[in-house]
């Protein structure tokens, strides 16, 4: 594989407006809903990025029409829920563990035998927290220690289950909300702690019934109604605020900066990293509030901050797990100590995010303690020295965090392997460089 270095180095104030691109969470289930739809649907604002063209190429081997008809704009020729055909060749899902994880939900459920693999990072990454529940519906799988390549042999006679979660998750919840669109009945999943709700959102705007409820020990119950006939509805992707996170906190650490971030998605359930960065003192306005695709929107004018140390509390973690990386370089930059709660997921995502995040930092100079499950951040008020090349791990959130903190730091920061932005974000270089952050190609 050949590696593309970059190195950021100290820019000038950040100024200008930016369009966000589309919600990667959103644009997954956009494409996978509606293919199990009847009829068309149009998607305008959909993310190009690897993975959800990933996404794309599995639902094509599976029967469904998916075209794009221009920049963003794509129609989906939906088969209805239980219609996949059986694919003929592997679903290679590449870096993406939410299409991997939510795609076998949806195959659990077909009578049908399919083939999953993925890129070196993903076949790392475990995929028992979805087999498990899906098996106990009727389904399947043939793997390698819980993770991929993986065979799923789906149900002939889906099951519906009821399934508690012991950790918050939105991918195992969705999954189990997707294989229960072809169970008779009602598939129910318990999660301990509120998770991205975008799955059900989308649901109810195709036509399923869900319903939602507390229960007495303070967990939520999310209930779906099994083999309905979904109709293609248009969908429009909002901003993705796990992207719009980088030039946010660039502009929030760059002296002099106001930038203003058009149509990011506002889903209370993945807004931590805002709340968040208020609470450290952000000047961060929130105007033009709207909606898209059944999600809330705003327009946000980031301006520079003196940010203050704080500590983040476990049960936020999943409102901002994607965060933490580039929240760890708004925390290292700011004065007083950040202390960072609930951070064991961080170890299972596109690499070990805790301990990049960690080693990352040290090299550039900040002084920090890793725990299990938590990060403590000790920052001076200043930016840190730099200096250092950072190993992503083909992990793009880690790369952009650590050139985002280049742009401050008193020496420039690198990264070896700048490769892995285009599966979230391919248009992060030319977004920032309009801004006027100073992102170069590197000799490594």
């Amino acid at each position: 594989m050949t590696l593309r270095p970059l190195s950021a180095a100290k820019s000038p104030a950040l100024k200008g407006a930016a369009d966000i691109p589309g919600d990667k969470s959103i644009s997954h289930r956009a494409l996978m809903l509606g293919g199990l739809a009847v009829g068309e649907t149009r998607i305008t604002g959909l993310l190009e990025g690897e993975d959800v063209h990933a996404t794309a190429g599995a639902l094509r081997a599976l029967g469904v029409t998916v075209v794009r008809e221009a920049p963003g704009s794509w129609t989906v020729q939906g088969v209805g829920v239980g219609g996949l055909a059986e694919p003929s060749q592997v679903l290679d899902m590449g870096n993406s563990g939410t299409a991997a994880r939510l795609l076998l939900g949806v195959l659990a459920t077909h009578n049908l035998t399919a083939f999953m693999t993925g890129d070196h990072s993903l076949v790392k990454r475990p995929m028992a927290r979805v087999t498990g529940p899906l098996s106990r519906m009727g389904a399947d799988f043939v793997t390698r220690g819980g993770r991929l390549p993986l065979v799923v042999r789906g149900a002939v006679n889906p099951i519906p289950i009821v399934h508690r979660m012991e950790v918050a998750s939105a991918q195992v919840k969705s999954a189990v909300l997707l294989a229960g669109l072809s169970a008779p009945g009602e598939t129910t999943v318990i999660e301990p702690a509120a998770t991205r709700d975008h799955t059900e959102r989308m649901l109810r705007h195709f036509g399923g019934t869900i319903s939602t409820g507390l229960l007495e020990d303070g967990a939520t119950a999310i209930t779906v109604r099994g083999q309905p006939e979904l109709i293609a509805a248009p969908i429009v992707v909002p901003g993705d605020p796990s992207s719009a996170a980088f030039p946010a906190v660039a502009a929030l650490l760059v002296p002099g900066s106001e930038v203003r971030l058009s149509n990011v998605g506002m889903n209370p359930l993945r807004a931590g990293l805002y709340e968040t960065l208020v609470e450290m003192g952000a000047d961060i306005s929130f105007t033009n509030a709207g909606e898209a695709g059944g999600e809330p929107v705003s327009d946000l004018i980031v301006r520079h901050s003196a940010l203050k140390g704080i500590t983040v509390p476990a049960e936020r973690a999943p409102r901002m797990i994607d965060e933490y990386p580039i929240l760890a370089i708004a925390a290292a930059c700011a004065e007083g100590t950040t202390h960072l709660e609930g951070l064991a997921e961080l170890k299972v995502k596109e690499s070990d995010r805790l301990a990049m995040i960690a080693a990352g930092l040290q090299a550039c100079g900040v002084k920090i303690e890793v725990g299990e499950d938590s990060l403590t951040i000790h920052g001076t008020g200043h930016p840190p020295k730099g200096g250092a090349t950072v190993a992503t791990a083909f992990d793009h959130r880690i790369a952009m965090s650590f050139l985002i903190l280049g742009l401050v730091s008193d020496e420039p920061v690198a990264i070896d392997d700048a490769t892995a932005i285009a599966t979230s974000f391919p248009t992060f270089e030319g977004l920032m460089a309009g801004l006027g952050a100073h992102i170069t190609a590197s000799r490594g």
